[in-house]
């Protein structure tokens, strides 16, 4: 999908006001997973509505998941194809429901939605709202990738996708740095 910056920013503040929402009725006691299930739908929408209020793409584009292949350009890994992520995704929420620990929800939401990958664009963003979703679940504080980090965060995502499952290790004890608490700090 082609953005502008503007658009960009606009969209995510759009979504995060959405996620901030959800946040709040999980908080209140809200169930997390069913409340992921539907609202992540919404917070995509929000995410790209300003591309189709700026005509850069048709609001169809918005509506499921995607139907065709994906690529990513800085990984090696490849995610599953269209017809997959229609049984991947309801598979993914039933997962985050039945799991009882809210940073194992937050840990394997995050990425197992990256590696469904299920819209065109956006899914790393929708990731790590959904990441921080579970992790208000259980009273953990909002999480950031810093810029510093983000060469690393995205390598260690690559190889945990692509079978080498100590880069979660890895990607997890670095989260305490990236975790934002009060003041921002």
């Amino acid at each position: 999908m082609m953005m502008t910056a503007r658009t960009a920013t606009r969209g995510y503040w759009q979504a995060f006001q959405l996620v901030k929402a959800s946040v709040a009725e999980i908080i209140t006691g809200s169930n997390h997973g069913g409340l992921v299930r539907t609202a992540h739908k919404d917070w995509y929408g929000e995410l790209f509505q300003p591309c189709v209020g700026a005509g850069l793409i048709p609001a169809g584009a918005l509506a499921g998941y995607r139907n065709d292949a994906v690529y990513l350009r800085t990984s090696r890994y490849v995610p599953p194809r269209s017809e997959a992520v229609r049984e991947a995704m309801p598979a993914l929420f039933d997962l985050l429901v039945r799991e009882t620990d809210a940073g194992v929800r937050a840990a394997l939401g995050h990425w197992l939605y990256g590696y469904i990958h299920p819209y065109p664009d956006g899914n790393g963003r929708m990731a790590r709202f959904l990441m921080n979703a579970m992790l208000a679940s259980g009273g953990y504080p909002w999480t950031v990738i810093r810029v510093e980090d983000r060469d690393a965060y995205l390598a260690a995502l690559d190889r945990a996708s692509i079978g080498k499952y100590s880069a979660v290790r890895s990607l997890h004890r670095g989260a305490g740095a990236m975790v934002v608490g009060p003041g921002g700090h």
